[in-house]
């Protein structure tokens, strides 16, 4: 009768077992050569199945993949490739995904039902599962996430098809080195899905005898529910991806010292795709392009390079479609000149490099809005029709305009420099340190400093934005073999890449210059300064009026620019960008024998993330995007929450959560963007281990084997960072889908 369902023990299982299995098989002689591999891959899902139904509402997702290559020399001089692959995916699982049934498990009521309720004596004629859900009396029923999980299920099928066709032709009889190149590739994608599922049945307990200890089952909804599954499909995607390539090369080196080469590339691409349902998605996405890279290096001391890219794109008006982009690189080889020959035994390679170029970037403005030298228009408008006539009798949709024709929009470039130095030392590390810089302009903004006189009814967009990145790329290697059978192989990585607008679209902010975007990162982020909580009720008016309803124990800001309220002019820079500046990882190899240990660590840093009030708030119904329920969900407390928080009995204005509250109260105040549920998103991750072992070859070969070697490992072990609440990597919104921990148990042989 007062039931206290564990939702997440009631839906998921604790592990679950997945299958892989692979298989390549090479072979040939002068003239003809072929390879052929296949694999397959069964991942099973953690959810509970209720075997009251005749169908597996758990996720079965069954993987084929397919690959064969055949060479084939035609002449000495000519050699025709043919390259098959295909991949295949059958799913069975429950109609919604795996992190929308982890969200909805979050989002139901703990007391006020069970998953189900036991058939009883007065229910034995009933065939269906008796839901339970609650009845409050407003017409609406509360969210069921185990009714949801078993009340159908989906079926998907993917695949993917790709044949390529390519020929080299030798061309030395003319002059050594030359040779030319076509390739000519074919994709087909498909993807459908259907959903066949039942309405459930719910129940309610009612009618409690408490000297009895039993209770009454009410059904809820007797004509709402169903004991048949219905039909519904689901999306349909039909794509082709055609790629074509012609290249001339040229690669020749000149009385051993005078290296030189030369390729011209010409580049077709070709993309449709039949489901889109407006006529400029539905249009081919089209790119063509020709490319060119020479080559000259002396005595493996000096390199010069230089290339260009001459591209074409849909996108911008004829005057602007075509773009130029060349680039220059050189490269100095220290260790190979006669003075470094003392110093090789300590550093057996030093080499500078640098490269500076032009590039540019199509990819502006979304599917639908593709062509933006055109202009949009609606020419049957029903929000700007009109009404006229004798009484009113008559109306006519109007035409609206939701796009302006911009003929001067072109591409986004970019000038890239890089400053590189390479070395080897002590025979077993090496070194690779990369500087690098990037200058963008005509980046495509929307402006926003249109004068309303001008009578525009949509905001035209403009290459208006510059930006520039810069930071360092190191990798470290070490790799040593001992000679007693022990071997060693280390890797380190690191990188930092920082950001910044030079120039951004936005009003001037004349008193408020800390709002302006230019001179901070592409993923910095603004909101409120937050101090604490409010005491109590009589300190919140006392204060700068802030946000909506709020009172003791909710968020208390800093009045930035000192006016007494607290609005959009007080939010300032806070935090590091959303995308991490400092990325790094890594491992290390070590073998004795037949046995062999690895391990490989991952982290980045400098990166801020804010926790998700709405969505993590307790005791409120908030809905995702494009989301529909079944019932009315309701936020769980998290343990951090109810162990941390404001309250008339224990004021603590740095509690983690504010006071709690079953209304929208406070709500408004405490959801903005602000320090207070800002956290760092700097972690360390122990990504993989793995052991095997490896059976001597002298015994592999009494068992007709030329290899075999078995294996376990371990996937997102282990993580370390300050931040304790749910998995890091989740960011802002733990009530998803969590991060597996995955173990995998297998062997490798070869015949």
């Amino acid at each position: 009768m007062y039931p206290a369902t564990d939702w997440k023990k009631a839906l998921f299982n604790d592990y679950t077992m997945n299958q892989r299995a692979n298989l390549n098989v090479s072979g040939g002689g002068g003239v003809a050569r072929y390879f052929i591999a296949g694999s397959f891959n069964q991942d099973n899902g953690i959810l509970k199945v209720d075997n009251r139904n005749n169908f597996n509402s758990n996720i079965d997702l069954k993987s084929y993949t397919l690959r064969s290559n055949v060479n084939v020399n035609l002449t000495k001089s000519t050699e025709v490739i043919v390259r098959m692959s295909g991949s295949f995916d059958d799913y069975t699982g429950p109609i919604s995904d795996g992190a929308s049934i982890y969200r909805r498990v979050m989002r139901t009521n703990p007391v006020y039902f069970p998953a189900y309720y036991p058939v009883d004596e007065d229910h034995s004629y009933v065939k269906h599962i008796m839901f339970g859900n609650y009845d409050d009396g407003s017409g609406s029923y509360l969210l069921n996430p185990y009714s949801e999980l078993v009340k159908g299920y989906k079926n998907s099928s993917r695949s993917m098809m790709s044949a390529q066709f390519e020929a080299k032709q030798d061309l030395s009889g003319i002059t050594k080195g030359l040779n030319v190149n076509a390739l000519l590739n074919i994709t087909r994608n498909s993807f459908f899905d259907v959903s066949r599922s039942y309405s459930p049945f719910w129940y309610q307990a009612g009618s409690y005898d408490k000297q009895a200890n039993t209770y009454k089952v009410e059904l809820l909804n007797e004509l709402a529910g169903t004991e048949y599954l219905d039909y519904n499909p689901g999306s349909r995607t039909v794509s082709s991806k055609f790629y074509m390539q012609a290249s001339l090369n040229y690669n020749r080196t000149f009385s051993e010292k005078h290296s030189l080469s030369g390729l011209f590339v010409y580049m077709l691409r070709n993309e449709l795709t039949g489901q889109y349902s407006d006529l400029q998605s539905s249009l081919p996405f089209r790119n063509i392009g020709l490319a060119g890279r020479a080559t000259y290096g002396y005595d493996n001391r000096y390199y010069f390079e230089m290339n260009f890219g001459y591209n074409g794109s849909e996108r911008f008006y004829q005057t602007n479609r075509y773009g130029f982009f060349p680039s220059a690189g050189a490269a100095w080889n220290i260790s190979n000149e006669k003075f470094w020959e003392p110093m090789k035994n300590v550093i057996s390679k030093f080499k500078l490099r640098g490269t500076y170029g032009l590039t540019g970037n199509d990819a502006i403005g979304s599917a639908t809005d593709r062509f933006l030298y055109l202009s949009n228009v609606n020419m049957n408008d029903a929000g700007r029709g009109a009404v006229f006539g004798r009484d009113n009798g008559y109306s006519r949709n109007g035409v609206s305009l939701s796009r302006y024709a911009n003929e001067a929009i072109t591409w986004e470039t970019a000038k890239k420099t890089n400053v590189a130095v390479e070395l080897e030392f002590f025979r077993d590390w090496s070194l690779e340190v990369d500087f690098f810089k990037e200058h963008r302009t005509g980046i495509l903004m929307t402006r926003t400093a249109t004068p309303a006189t001008m009578g525009l009814s949509a905001q035209p967009k403009a290459n208006l934005g510059e930006a520039e990145g810069k930071g360092v790329d190191i990798s470290l290697n070490y790799t040593h073999s001992f000679s007693s059978g022990l071997w060693l192989q280390a890797m380190g990585n690191f990188t930092y890449a920082a950001s910044k607008y030079l120039k951004f679209e936005e009003p001037y902010y004349d008193e408020a210059p800390w709002k302006r975007h230019a001179g901070y990162s592409l993923g910095q982020q603004w909101g409120y300064i937050a101090e604490r909580l409010f005491v109590d009720d009589e300190e919140a008016r006392r204060s700068p009026k802030q946000f909506g309803e709020y009172g003791g124990g909710d968020i208390k800001y800093y009045d930035v620019n000192g006016d007494g309220q607290i609005t959009s002019l007080d939010q300032v820079p806070i935090g590091y960008p959303v995308t991490p500046e400092i990325t790094y990882g890594f491992g290390f190899s070590v073998g004795y024998k037949s046995f062999d240990f690895s391990a490989f660590f991952q982290g980045l840093g400098r990166e801020s993330f804010w926790i998700d009030t709405k969505a993590t708030a307790p005791f409120v119904s908030y809905l995702y995007d494009n989301e529909t329920l079944n019932g009315k969900p309701q936020n769980q407390l998290l343990k951090a929450y109810a162990d941390s928080h404001w309250s008339e009995d224990n004021q603590n204005t740095y509690a983690l959560w504010p006071r709690l509250s079953t209304t929208s109260v406070g709500n408004e105040n405490n959801s903005v963007t602000s320090t207070w549920f800002m956290r760092s998103g700097s972690f360390l991750r122990v990504k993989q281990m793995e052991i095997g072992y490896t059976v001597p070859d002298k015994l592999a070969r009494k068992i007709s084997l030329k290899k075999f070697r078995a294996y376990v490992n371990g996937t997102n072990l282990l993580s370390f960072s300050g931040f304790k609440l749910w998995d890091i990597e989740m960011a802002g919104n733990g009530l998803g889908y969590p991060v597996q921990r995955v173990f995998n148990l297998g062997i490798l042989a070869s015949f």
